[in-house]
């Protein structure tokens, strides 16, 4: 018995086969292109993202030998807060705006100014930003001809990225998302878990665009992924993909907490059923909900770790492929007062300022490639640090250790760094899928493959665990360092 999931990231779509215990079985990624028509903004093109997703599903099957008659269930995870609006034809009516794009800045900026900002965190647990959804669609339907009054009409739909495809998925017939995507358009009220209907006329939203509101262990639908399977089988789980790998690693308990790095990196704790909303500028969302219980974190959002390394790549080509990153960056003993803060498209959390430009300080005359690529890896666990500080202060519980997936822990420099810099432990996953792997292990238990969290968590393994070996004095040397270098990206000229 084997599970299918979904894994619709910002770079790519993976289409991977897990058996009932969450064992990897094969996975295959089609990636997709990315559009930047202004400084600032980022775009996807959303049937592209269906195509790619169709092509990976028939690849994964083709190439692992599974039959189609063997697939179970199939499970969804997905980047969040990229926003797609279409018709009812299935017709998107402008591309993917994608949670990095800072276009609705402007949007955020009035609502600020009218005083909103505290009322909103305190229904949906999210600041007032463009990085989540709701800019984003009051945007199109402003930017966008004809949209606004299609959506008045009731013709214009909207979605996550996990609607859209569940809707392409279900041919039309299932317009839905689960309480962790919900929880990231700012739209969400987290308390009641309904929409909010203030908020939606805050941003002059028609409540008629948005999908409805499900538990993530939910059948959504079934689908024969449009003709490449010849039975249709359930959608047993959706969650975005945060939540997701905070279930894949098996963080459970109120205070347990994880990093993923990706494009971005996501730091998420576990609070249980306590809904802490932050005094600082961190946020709070749902983990998942699971029948009639939800589970809430909190969480900062960075907005640039491993798309650092693809920006040395390709960009300013000093190496050819992120295995040379961590050789170059281990060649020197110190990074000699280098810090690069990647703040690309403005500084996520825990400074939430976008108007922050990236900026490389501390070079001398000797310093060369090997400084840069060094301060970019270190870059990556100072941020993790900034946010972990925040977070951890909201919460009556120290952690003596950090759960963490992604590609970038496949790094040794970087991980035995942010191991010293936190002064905890470091538990990298023994699979990089742990997104894929936690969507698709809570459909297996909705499919009644697995029992509950007890039986979920016996099944979790670490590939490596780093611990902090940093003198102590050394440590915080670094670290105020790295403060320095992000007032000066704050400063305006």
């Amino acid at each position: 018995m084997y599970i299918l999931s979904i894994d619709q990231s910002t770079s790519g779509t993976k289409a991977i086969i897990f058996d009932e215990k969450g064992t990897l079985i094969h996975r295959v990624t089609e990636y997709h292109k990315q559009y930047y028509p202004k400084p600032g903004w980022v775009e996807h093109d959303a049937e592209e993202i269906l195509q790619r997703t169709s092509d990976a599903i028939r690849r994964v099957l083709e190439e692992s030998g599974i039959s189609e008659e063997e697939i179970h269930a199939v499970a969804i995870t997905n980047q969040r807060e990229t926003t797609v609006l279409w018709d009812r034809s299935g017709k998107p009516v402008y591309r993917a705006i994608v949670w990095q794009c800072q276009r609705g800045k402007s949007i955020c900026d009035d609502i600020k100014k009218r005083g909103m900002e505290g009322f909103i965190k305190e229904k949906t647990g999210l600041l007032v930003d463009p990085y989540f959804s709701a800019s984003k669609i009051k945007w199109i339907l402003d930017n966008v001809e004809g949209v606004r009054n299609k959506a008045e009409k009731g013709d214009i739909l909207f979605g996550t990225i996990d609607t859209w495809l569940v809707w392409n998925l279900t041919k039309g017939s299932v317009h839905a998302t689960d309480y962790s995507n919900a929880s990231r358009t700012m739209l969400l009220n987290i308390r009641n878990l309904k929409w909010d209907e203030e908020i939606l006329d805050i941003f002059s939203i028609p409540p008629s665009i948005l999908p409805e509101l499900k538990p993530s262990n939910y059948i959504f639908g079934y689908t024969d992924l449009n003709g490449i399977l010849k039975k249709e089988v359930p959608i047993a789980a959706v969650m975005g993909d945060s939540s997701a790998a905070l279930f894949g690693h098996g963080c459970f308990r109120k205070g347990d907490i994880k990093a993923t790095y990706g494009t971005g990196t996501s730091i998420m704790m576990n609070t249980g059923n306590e809904l802490i909303i932050s005094s600082d500028k961190i946020v709070t969302s749902v983990g998942w909900g699971i029948d009639e219980e939800v589970t809430y974190v909190l969480e900062g959002n960075i907005h640039c770790t491993g798309d650092i390394i693809k920006w040395l790549i390709e960009n300013l080509q000093i190496i050819k492929d992120p295995k040379e990153a961590e050789i170059l960056a281990s060649s020197i003993n110190d990074n000699e007062g280098v810090y690069f803060v990647p703040a690309f498209v403005g500084l996520g959390a825990p400074y939430w300022d976008n108007e922050a430009r990236a900026l490389i300080t501390g070079m001398s005359r000797g310093s060369g490639k090997v400084h840069v690529v060094r301060a970019a890896l270190e870059s990556i666990a100072y941020q993790v640090k900034d946010l972990f500080d925040v977070i951890v202060k909201e919460i009556d519980i120290e952690p003596d250790g950090i759960r963490v997936d992604g590609g970038a822990t496949e790094n040794r420099f970087l991980m035995q760094f942010q191991a010293d810099i936190l002064g905890i432990s470091v538990f990298v996953s023994e699979i990089e899928e742990i997104s894929a792997r936690g969507v698709a292990l809570l459909a297996s238990w909705k499919m009644g493959f697995l029992e509950g969290l007890n039986d979920i968590e016996n099944l979790i393994r670490f590939r490596k665990i780093y611990k902090p070996s940093m003198p102590e004095n050394l440590k915080n040397e670094y670290y105020s360092g790295w403060k320095r270098a992000v007032q000066r990206a704050l400063m305006r000229f």
